[in-house]
């Protein structure tokens, strides 16, 4: 029996370090998108884009779900297969977090599309990786694909509307 409590407790620091590092992740693009809000404002932007507002809970959800994808590969027993998994994972965070500062803090339009169609790429392999090894951990990635896919046609749409902001 105490060895299911270690268990338990095991796979409960393991879902709050998940956590902390997705999180960690979003706080860094968070950094590099401190005024987004003022310079979301002042863009040129397709009558499809959001409001600004509707950012922070999306991503704020999205972060979650990765989180949790993450945590149900990190728990499965396979270790190659978790390992390539959870390393691609942390690469397309790294990638998130890029786009932010190449788009809001650096206001390099051309260089963020790029960088969001590599994104792009790497969540859908992260998906197909963590869907092997887990289902619920791929299905979880799906809209956070889906977003991606959206924000992708945003970024190029706000890019090309604003040459002068985004250099």
């Amino acid at each position: 029996m105490p060895e299911a409590g270690g268990r338990r407790a095991r796979q409960a620091i393991g879902f709050v370090v998940w956590l902390a590092i997705t999180f960690a992740a979003a706080g860094l693009g968070g950094v590099g998108s401190a005024d987004a809000g003022s310079f979301y404002g002042q863009l040129s932007r397709p009558a499809w884009a959001p409001p600004g507002w509707v950012f922070a809970p999306v991503w704020t959800m999205l972060y979650l779900l990765m989180a949790v994808a993450a945590w149900l590969v990190w728990r499965e027993r396979r270790v190659d297969e978790t390992r390539v998994a959870l390393a691609l994972y942390g690469v397309q965070l790294a990638a998130n977090t890029l786009w932010t500062w190449l788009f809001f803090a650096w206001r390099q339009g051309g260089a963020a599309f790029g960088e969001i169609l590599v994104l792009w790429m790497l969540i859908a392999a992260t998906a197909l990786h963590f869907w092997r090894i887990r289902s619920l951990a791929g299905a979880l990635l799906v809209p956070y694909l889906a977003w991606v896919t959206f924000a992708t046609a945003l970024t190029f749409a706000v890019w090309k509307r604003n040459p002068a902001l985004l250099a």
